[in-house]
């Protein structure tokens, strides 16, 4: 396959995921827009470095991935935290932080 395949196809993978971040009001539905836009850039810095025949890329890649497992994580930890205090998924409900 050629390289502007992989970045057409990463491109339509961060625009879905930037779509659901902005649209979306749900805080799991945004934590997977977010998960997306990460994996559509992880595709193209592995595209490009499998274009330029260099593992800078693939390595920052795996950086990104690592990242990407901690705010998972780190999510996830939110999400039961507030489903413990309310049940409320929908962003603009949870207000935990105002005085």
């Amino acid at each position: 396959m050629s390289l502007t395949a992989y970045i057409i196809v990463g491109a339509a993978l961060f625009m879905i995921g930037l779509v659901g971040v902005l649209i979306r009001r749900n805080f799991i539905i945004i934590l997977m827009s977010i998960e997306l836009m990460l994996n559509a850039a992880n595709l193209n810095l592995v595209a490009f470095s499998h274009y330029l025949h260099d593992l800078a890329g693939q390595m920052t890649a795996l950086f990104v991935i690592a990242i990407a497992a901690g705010e998972a994580a780190v999510g996830l930890a939110i999400i039961i935290v507030v489903f413990r205090g309310k049940v409320a998924t929908n962003v603009d409900q949870i207000n935990l932080l105002k005085w």
